[in-house]
């Protein structure tokens, strides 16, 4: 089973779709995550809703006012 997830990218052309990216997870009472190397931020999860994959796919990056959002594909 796979899930998309978000993460918000500040500068344009680090990643982009089909790029193989790796995830670092940071705990401080929620868990957030970090493409490597310090490419874009997830939000905050829950202990449940933890990512368990440390690799996935960007499947699209799409282009905002305030930056770029990244959705990776990862399975679980």
């Amino acid at each position: 089973m796979s899930r998309v997830e978000k993460f918000k990218m500040e500068r344009e052309g680090l990643v982009k779709p089909g790029d193989e990216v790796h995830i670092s997870e940071h705990k401080s009472g929620l868990y957030a995550y970090i493409i490597e190397p310090a490419v874009a931020m997830s939000g905050c999860y829950a202990f449940r809703d933890r990512i368990l994959s440390r690799t996935g796919t960007v499947v699209q990056v799409e282009t905002l006012e305030s930056g770029f959002m990244v959705y990776v594909e990862f399975e679980n």
